[in-house]
């Protein structure tokens, strides 16, 4: 195999700052109903952060069938709100942001439940004349932060970073940059104390190492919940996010018992993907009864000739034989298939690679961070129907949808569950159908990519998504490909099952390039990729066909 054959088909682990058992009986919760309210601050900078982080929060509500959500600038909050719905989150995002008395008056008066993020519980609890700490047997003490500010005496002080759940130690993501001088994190949190503990319990903890202190990072009292920061930054298998992921059931009243399973993707499988590879991985999941699913790309584009000695190549699916042949065989041996794409590359631009398909955005303008030029519903949908029409001519139905590198336009996202009702990826979301994220604009919308460690029946987007959330397979080939600089291998996957194994129904699914078996890159994919199944296997987690989920 040659570089440029390598380069066209790698793909990166995609970064955001994932039939012998059955699902069980469907994930539902005793709130049929959810609020969730925000800090909007349309004319500051990074003003419409709470509202980014409502639709990561509204995503983890889809989980749950059944319950509908609304989503509502706190300054807009209407007299009994709160009781007319099951449960209402309030995401203080914003410091000192002004809330309105009839939403503080209500929570105090609250039947159902309420749960509060981090910022300006101060207005309420600062109150004389509210009783919150006589109610509720708490007592907010302020925010914590950094311990000193970063500097290159200093460049790791410390903070609140350590969140302590079911005998594990989920660490807040932190960076510092030495030549800037500034560190990298979400490291405010709100110090609450339990004054009485028979109204009030710590269910999860959080520590300052540095310091060796301790406080509690979520805190219920009745049908109130407070959670001492913001679980959306910098998420990560290994963060907070995790915890919170499991903790939520409880706050809408799910009684979810324990499962876990897991998922494996066969990643960026095109014209020009080698059979034998294919063969090797269907028989090995075969022999082992691993249900595998293929995510193929059903029009191979090199319009610059990039990798076909300067002469522009492109194969439809159907004269793509050797593909085909392994797609057949694949399928005999349980693997299933999903569309990847159209081309997976955009038009003639190095998006931002090389145009090449499986190499570059197609959804996507990455280079200058903004929806293509031609950005439409319809013109996604033409895509998706020119992929469709490939698979259809060789027989082929794809059962769910993959966007490639996992990142499109709002408006993509619109014709995406036009044309299929279930997605197996990660995403992208923004604060706008028409999204501006130039960052000269003071006012600019917000984007935030999402993993998802189960199912989520309904998205912000209206689609149903299979999860990804352990990462995949890789290697540092900067030799062959600068862009590929950095190793994750089996021991990364399964490290990220332990933790996803906190979650009561918490998945293990991954993806694997077929490429890595090439004796060219002299990399130990396939034992790596047995490992990792091995190691799932040995956590507890059993593999399923996501056709079934």
């Amino acid at each position: 195999m040659n570089t440029g054959t390598i380069k066209r088909l790698r793909r990166a682990l995609v970064v955001f700052t994932l039939f012998f058992a059955l699902w069980p009986a469907v994930n539902t919760a005793n709130a049929a109903s959810a609020l969730i309210l925000y800090d909007d601050r349309p004319n500051d900078q990074f003003g419409k952060l709470g509202f980014a982080y409502s639709i990561m929060l509204r995503n983890l509500l889809g989980h749950f069938q059944g319950m509908t959500v609304d989503i509502v600038p706190v300054q807009n909050y209407t007299n009994e709100s709160i009781n007319n719905h099951d449960v209402t989150f309030y995401l203080g995002t914003y410091f000192d942001n002004p809330l309105p008395a009839n939403f503080l008056t209500e929570v105090m008066s609250a039947t159902k439940t309420v749960v509060w993020f981090r910022d300006n519980i101060w207005q309420l609890e600062w109150d004389p004349n509210a009783g919150f700490s006589n109610q509720f047997g708490l007592q907010f003490n302020g925010l914590a932060s950094y311990n000193a500010i970063p500097s290159p005496l200093n460049p790791n002080p410390g903070f609140f970073d350590t969140i302590s759940y079911k005998g594990k130690s989920f660490i807040k993501f932190y960076s510092y940059d030495a030549a800037s001088g500034i560190g990298t994190a979400d490291p405010d949190a709100g110090i609450m104390q339990i004054i009485d503990p028979a109204k009030a319990q710590t269910l999860v903890q959080m520590s300052n190492p540095a310091l060796n202190q301790v406080a509690p990072y979520i805190i219920k009292s009745g049908n109130f919940w407070y959670v001492a920061d913001i679980p959306f930054s910098f998420i990560d298998p290994k963060d907070r996010y995790t915890v919170f992921c499991d903790i939520i059931h409880d706050m809408v009243g799910s009684n979810h018992g324990e499962q876990h399973n897991a998922l494996v993707r066969l990643e960026d499988v095109g014209a020009l993907v080698n059979r034998d590879n294919m063969k090797t991985l269907s028989d090995y999941f075969a022999i082992n009864n691993i249900p595998f699913s293929i995510a193929l790309i059903p029009f191979y584009r090199d319009p610059l000739g990039q990798f076909n000695g300067g002469t522009p190549m492109e194969v439809h699916l159907a004269d793509a034989k050797n593909l085909l042949r392994a797609v057949k065989y694949a399928r005999k041996k349980g693997g299933s298939v999903l569309m990847h794409g159209y081309t997976h590359q955009y038009n003639s631009m190095l998006n931002p690679y090389s145009a090449v398909s499986a190499d570059d955005y197609e959804f996507w303008d990455i280079v200058n961070n903004q929806p293509v030029i031609e950005d439409s519903v319809q013109w996604a949908l033409d895509r998706l129907d020119a992929g469709l029409t490939e698979m259809a001519s060789v027989g082929l139905t794809p059962f769910a949808w993959e966007t490639p590198h996992y990142h499109a336009s709002p408006k993509s996202h619109q014709a995406f569950v036009q044309r299929f009702d279930t997605a197996y990826m990660r995403a992208v979301y923004f604060t706008s159908d028409n999204p501006d994220l130039n960052p000269s604009n003071p006012t600019r919308d917000i984007a935030v990519g999402q993993f998802f460690p189960y199912v989520i029946y309904q998205d912000y987007y209206g689609q149903k998504i299979i999860p990804e959330n352990l990462g995949n397979i890789e290697y540092d080939i900067s030799d062959i490909d600068p862009s590929s600089n950095f190793n994750f291998t089996s021991q990364d996957l399964i490290a990220n099952a332990e933790f996803s194994k906190t979650i009561r129904d918490g998945y293990a699914s991954f993806f694997f390039h077929p490429f890595w078996l090439e004796p060219v890159l002299n990399k130990p994919g396939f034992q790596d990729l047995q490992n990792t199944i091995n190691g799932i296997q040995a956590l507890g987690f059993q593999f399923v066909d996501p056709r079934n989920l």
